[in-house]
């Protein structure tokens, strides 16, 4: 018989193994430069407001329906049925959004689907002999479409998967993959602490298609193939104050993607009454961002319902601060 231990034991192992494959080291010095190595990018960008102001350490906290993009052993853990959007003021007028629902089969099963979609405006065409536009427009975007599977394995170990179609496309080329996040969630039983481990966005190197014309070179319809941008992912949550009317919950993640230097994530959150929600977050050895995130919510009963606003803001070195607003509702 399988102990309850050697379950997440064996995951833990086999997310280890596969983080192991890309590399050896913790912040390795030379991590930046494999920067650009990756498509379908915008699957990097996390979703929630409460998540971003927690530093993106949320792996172990996803107890909402933003659980189905940070792990998806967590949907099952989510208490009630629960729905949410959200919205990012991203970077030079882009806008990424998320929409996501769990529902539960039983107590044990729960299932979820969610769309990811990042869009620009119109964007004048421009070449080397008209630089300022040729009259012509395109626009840029992203769509991901996940189905989530989360099953509770026992009181204490849940399991997930979601399975994503993404599809990216700027102009007249094209890319559409199939992608997949695998994640675990443990109760350790010692207080509130509890642990997660994920492996997102894993998934086949794909091309572009389509062609375009080069100044110089003439028609260009052979490009090289990129993977998708797999991400490692091992988190710690606990409740060092866990009163009737205070609670302040601690968070910590290991990130390690396949594209860039590995980081860690440290999150905080006040909540008094669980009505008003304050947060503060901060990422380590992310140069870019160097100032901890900051927000705040607030959850409020609706006739058979109970809706819950966050917002969330980050700031960046060079590019200014990005604003994330989520609205979730249970039901």
């Amino acid at each position: 018989m399988i102990s309850r231990v050697s379950i997440p034991a064996a995951i833990l192992t086999l997310f280890v193994c596969s983080s192991d494959a890309s590399s050896q080291t913790l912040f390795p010095g030379l991590g930046g430069q494999r920067v650009g190595i990756s498509s379908f990018t915008f699957l990097k960008i996390g979703v929630g407001a409460r998540a971003a102001a927690l530093g993106e350490a949320y792996g172990a906290i996803a107890n909402d329906a933003t659980a189905l993009y940070w792990n998806p052993a967590a949907a099952v853990v989510v208490e009630t049925d629960q729905a949410v959007v959200a919205h990012t003021e991203w970077f030079a007028d882009i806008r990424h959004e998320f929409g996501g629902v769990v529902y539960h089969l039983t107590p044990e099963d729960a299932v979820g689907f969610s769309l990811i979609a990042l869009t620009t405006d119109e964007m004048a065409r421009t070449t080397t002999l008209m630089p300022t536009g040729t009259g012509e427009t395109f626009r840029f975007q992203d769509l991901a479409v996940g189905l989530t599977y989360s099953r509770k394995m026992t009181t204490q170990f849940s399991f997930g998967v979601t399975a994503r179609y993404v599809r990216e496309q700027i102009a007249e080329l094209s890319m559409q993959n199939i992608v997949v996040d695998v994640g675990a969630y443990y109760l350790t039983g010692f207080s509130t602490t509890r642990f997660a481990i994920v492996l997102s966005s894993f998934g086949s190197a794909t091309r572009p298609e389509g062609s375009v014309i080069v100044d110089g070179v003439g028609e260009v319809n052979q490009f090289e193939e990129f993977s998708p941008p797999t991400q490692f992912r091992l988190a710690f949550a606990m409740e060092p104050i866990l009163e009737e009317s205070h609670r302040l919950t601690t968070s910590f993640q290991l990130n390690h993607p396949n594209d860039n230097a590995e980081n860690i994530g440290l999150g905080f959150e006040y909540a008094w009454t669980e009505t008003v929600f304050l947060r503060i977050g901060y990422r380590l050895n992310v140069d870019e961002q160097r100032l901890p995130s900051l927000g705040l919510g607030v959850r409020v009963p609706v006739e058979l319902s109970i809706l819950q606003f966050d917002y969330g803001v980050s700031t960046y070195n060079l590019l200014g601060m990005t604003h994330r607003f989520s609205l979730g509702a249970s039901f």
